[in-house]
């Protein structure tokens, strides 16, 4: 497998995502945190951001803390896809419905337009089982506003010439996939939300949570009257921190990017592979990869071995072509990997986390849901 072998040695980083500069002496004493807030949300991600525009678009006085820059964590490392389908997740796709909903309006809210390109998105089927499941869900799916239909094999490989025909049984087709700047949503939000009186502070980590929402600081601290936990991976710690449990646990995700095929397909859409989670998809000239990470006890090379023989079996024109890791990072999930969005019974806190890699998909309904929630508070 010359692919898995040469993966270690020849790797390709893509310079990093921009983030905030740290803050000049002079700035930091001119945006000392104030005394109190309304809302304090901790995390300056998609959902921190998306949460602080329709807080303060609301009315609500908000501060966000972010310990690093903002889109510094988990929104850098995604594949920069928006999707609606979800499979076996309707509720997930329904807030990612309402969730492209806004991005196509996203300009208007936020004067901040999204380059929102169409690619679609496949899912392929190995097994009957697999197409049995997709039929029993498909109702509920579509109730939801998520379009998707079964397609079979020869159709599959007309949208995405590398799919080995006689290697898939049917496969899941949504037209309603885009591919965005993930960081263009983090700054429109972030903007919108300072346009609407909120106060961003980046390079802001948290340290400690009071029993009565005071938020501490190095640089100094603050009292919520609500606490907004949108932290992603460290959504988990930052809970702990409020004495609110949250079953997250942190997953690593790495991306890899194959040598330049024989013949590149700009235009592909992101496919997945049921069976196994593998997802590719066009990037520029090459094709982007991702499959979770190796399993705790598992050898890089043995991981790399497991990507190659899929690569292989499904898509025969990138068999034993050579893979680059990309970039990893992690990404906040639940236990059944389907968001966690609510409210802690006794104290105010809302929470937002366990996306799985998938907070790009739903930032603008989580946001909302929050607002919604702090209001009827």
């Amino acid at each position: 497998m010359p692919g898995a072998e040469s993966a270690e040695e020849r790797t390709t980083t893509p310079a990093p995502p921009p983030r905030d500069r740290n803050p000049t002496p002079q700035e930091k004493i001119l945006s000392a945190l104030p005394a109190r807030a309304d809302a304090v949300v901790i995390g300056g991600g998609v959902i921190g951001t998306s949460a602080a525009y329709h807080l303060a678009e609301a009315g609500v006085d908000t501060v966000l803390l972010e310990r690093a820059g903002l889109g510094g964590g988990a929104s850098a490392h995604t594949a920069g896809m928006v999707r609606t389908y979800f499979p076996g997740a309707p509720s997930t796709g329904q807030r990612a419905v309402r969730s492209l909903n806004a991005y196509h309006d996203f300009a208007r809210h936020t004067a901040v337009p999204l380059a929102l390109k169409r690619l679609g998105f496949m899912v392929l089927f190995t097994d009957e089982q697999q197409i049995a499941g997709f039929e029993a869900e498909q109702r509920a799916q579509r109730a939801v506003g998520v379009e998707v239909g079964l397609i079979g094999p020869r159709e599959a490989s007309g949208l995405n010439p590398l799919v080995d025909e006689r290697a898939v049984l049917a496969a899941a087709w949504s037209p309603e996939a885009y591919h965005v700047d993930g960081l263009d949503i983090v700054r429109g939000y972030a903007a919108a939300a300072r346009n609407h009186g909120a106060r961003l502070f980046t390079h802001t980590p948290v340290t400690h949570i009071d029993d009565d929402n005071t938020v501490h600081t190095p640089q100094g601290r603050i009292k919520a009257d609500t606490i907004v936990c949108t932290a992603g991976p460290w959504s988990g710690e930052v809970a702990s921190m409020a004495s609110v449990d949250l079953p997250l646990a942190p997953r690593t995700m790495e991306m890899l990017f194959t040598d330049v095929p024989p013949s590149p397909h700009r235009e592909m859409p992101m496919t997945m592979h049921a069976a196994s989670g593998l997802r590719i998809r066009s990037w520029k000239d090459r094709v982007l990869l991702a499959m979770g990470a190796p399993k705790a006890g598992e050898a890089r090379e043995d991981w790399l071995g497991r990507i190659a023989e899929h690569l292989g079996t499904l898509f025969p024109a990138l068999d034993g072509i050579g893979l680059h890791r990309a970039w990893s990072g992690d990404f906040d999930a639940a236990p059944d990997n389907r968001a966690l969005i609510g409210e802690h019974p006794t104290r105010r806190f809302l929470y937002a986390a366990g996306f799985t890699g998938a907070g790009l998909c739903q930032a603008p309904a989580a946001g909302e849901k929050l607002r919604d929630l702090l209001i009827a508070q």
